[in-house]
């Protein structure tokens, strides 16, 4: 894509050499096995939807140790025990980092979290190779990210139709207007509104709401960076936000069960 940030660039570079790597471990042929044995995936987008049709606040909760912009955000990470943290107190899906060389998370962080926590689960990583489907899959997620400042249309609905047939949920992200007529030239029904410009990393609450303005009804809107307070999510809801995915917030609070509270509006 064009006007595509350097960060980006970086990681898109990096993100080639890793995926040629893990491929050359591991073939094609034994991901398709393992995939095929693994039990039915978690309904990521129909959880978001259940939790607002009842009321709630849908979160989905994300499993985050640092990030190129801020570094180690959580010195005391323990993956399986954050997860079940924000499955007690009430999220109502969660995201997990797989990126290693950016955001210091790991796939087996995924497996190990799918075997202890029962909520659906996001692979969050930067997804340019059909390849990385499959491995999601096999790893127990049930939704993959796709980021739209990384791909191209046709790319877009390539993924999201492999992912269908794998029983992947898809949260498509755009952070301006010309990635979100991008994403409704998809079928992917789940879009994700980043308010955090990855040119030069400021954050403007704003845009899920003038986003929010080009998207049908039957798509759900998901706002991305930058909550911290109940607030916020009250703010973003009335800008059409149907679901929050929330990360830093909690990761940088002693008491992660306390602050997920807070921001539900259940305290």
């Amino acid at each position: 894509m064009k006007n595509i940030p350097d960060i980006l660039k970086k990681i898109v570079e990096y993100k080639r050499g890793e995926v040629d790597a893990a491929r050359s471990r591991r073939a094609y042929g034994e991901l398709r096995r393992r995939a095929a044995d693994m039990p039915a995936a978690l309904g990521f987008e129909a959880a978001l939807r259940r939790k607002s049709s009842d009321g709630l606040t849908a979160v989905i909760a994300e499993v985050k140790k640092g990030s190129p912009s801020k570094g180690i955000i959580r010195a005391d990470f323990d993956p399986v025990t954050i997860a079940r943290i924000y499955e007690q107190n009430g999220a109502a899906c969660l995201s997990v980092l797989t990126d290693e060389q950016f955001f210091l998370g790991s796939l087996e962080y995924l497996e190990a979290i799918r075997k202890m926590v029962a909520l659906p689960l996001l692979r969050k990583d930067f997804i340019i190779d059909e390849y990385q489907l499959w491995e999601a899959r096999v790893a127990g997620a049930d939704a993959v990210l796709l980021i739209a400042a990384c791909l191209e249309l046709p790319q877009m609905r390539d993924y999201h139709a492999l992912a269908a047939e794998l029983g992947l949920d898809v949260l498509l992200e755009v952070h301006d207007e010309r990635e979100m007529e991008l994403a409704l030239q998809t079928e992917c029904r789940m879009v994700g509104v980043n308010n955090r410009n990855l040119h030069d990393f400021v954050t403007d609450m704003t845009t899920t709401g003038r986003l929010s303005r080009m998207l049908p009804p039957d798509r759900l809107l998901v706002s991305e960076s930058g909550i911290n307070t109940r607030g916020d999510i009250e703010r973003l809801a009335t800008d059409g936000a149907v679901a929050f995915l929330i990360g830093e917030t909690m990761m940088r609070e002693a008491d992660i069960g306390a602050k997920l509270r807070e921001l539900l509006g259940v305290c």
